[in-house]
């Protein structure tokens, strides 16, 4: 397995040894996960791509909508984690 060198603040460093945390499993966890997530958000910036190709760009009524959508989805995830 290769290796590479990983440079933490002093107080990250300390907090990770205080507590004991097994830093190569946590930062390949971080790596994998930040990977996923720019291949996913790469994804969907090609599918809207593609959609508006398809379908046009939408409208500032379609967006004001979408938005308004988007708030009320926030809102009922914040309830339901509380």
């Amino acid at each position: 397995m290769p290796r590479i060198q990983v440079y933490l603040p002093d107080d990250l460093y300390s907090q990770v040894k205080q507590r004991g945390l097994p830093a190569s499993e946590l930062l390949q966890t971080a790596v994998r996960a930040e990977v996923r997530r720019r291949q996913l958000s790469a994804e969907t910036d090609r599918y809207l791509e593609a959609l508006i190709a398809e379908v046009g760009e939408p409208s500032a009524s379609e967006v004001s909508r979408a938005k308004a959508i988007a708030r009320r989805v926030r809102g009922q995830k914040a309830r339901k984690a509380s």
